[in-house]
């Protein structure tokens, strides 16, 4: 039987501002790619939510970033490696606190926005990220783009490199993500979502911007948590795995 694991992005938000509904994706994922502080959460949202998460048996991840609270972390921005790798170790440690406390741990590791996007080809950029998690801990898992140079040099460092895909974003037919400037870069009908999910899960294989089909390997599926319905689509997208034969577990 096929599995996939469903990951979404929760923690995102700071003091009394809430981005995502936390509590209600955590009864739908398997993996919770928390927010530590950089682009978004502070310490009571990463300790309320890796409680929730522990208590309902969803693996914690952390979604490091750059330092870019304004900026949500999805504006460019040149950081020396050293600072990088610093700031990446800074915080895995601040969520594993919290990770422990709740009985859990830190599972694996996920850039944010960004960073994200700068290490699929930035060697530079992803080498930092990868010394950070092996400050941090070098045996964590890195989730990351299929074919990007973060998962390559994870897998040369000899952490577990494990790929996502995305049902609700658009991907260019060389297998990256259309950027979110550009008009059709988020997908938001809900019944593309879930026929891209499955397909995803069942073939490997989405249609991408240009309405060419491409292959797309992944063990893990984004949900995004931010956007408009998200809990509603992230339930249909499950019940439509599981409808399909696919098994919904966690990676780590």
């Amino acid at each position: 039987m096929t599995a996939i694991d469903l990951n979404a992005d929760l923690g995102e938000g700071f003091g009394r501002w809430r981005l995502t509904d936390d509590e209600a994706l955590l009864s739908v994922v398997t993996s919770a790619n928390v927010a530590c502080g950089f682009h978004a959460g502070d310490a009571s949202t990463m300790r309320r939510v890796c409680d929730l998460a522990a208590e309902r048996g969803v693996t914690i991840g952390a979604q490091v970033s750059y330092r870019d609270l304004a900026g949500f972390g999805r504006r460019a921005m040149d950081v020396p490696p050293d600072e990088l790798a610093a700031e990446v170790a800074y915080q895995i440690g601040a969520l594993e606190v919290f990770a422990r406390a709740a009985g859990a741990r830190v599972a694996y590791v996920k850039p944010h926005g960004a960073l994200y996007n700068r290490v699929v080809h930035d060697v530079e950029q992803a080498r930092a990220v990868i010394d950070g998690v092996r400050l941090a801990d070098a045996s964590l898992p890195v989730l990351g783009l299929p074919g990007s140079r973060l998962l390559e040099l994870a897998a040369e460092a000899g952490l577990p490199a494990v790929p996502e895909a995305f049902a609700d974003r658009a991907y260019t037919d060389e297998g990256t993500l259309v950027p979110r400037g550009r008009e059709g870069a988020v997908v938001t009908d809900p019944d593309t979502v879930v026929q891209r999910s499955v397909s995803l899960a069942r073939s490997g294989t989405v249609i991408a911007h240009s309405g060419a089909r491409i292959l797309v390997r992944a063990r893990s599926l984004c949900l995004h948590g931010d956007t408009p319905g998200a809990v509603d689509l992230a339930r249909r997208v499950r019940e439509r795995l599981e409808a399909a034969g696919v098994r919904v577990e966690a990676f780590a």
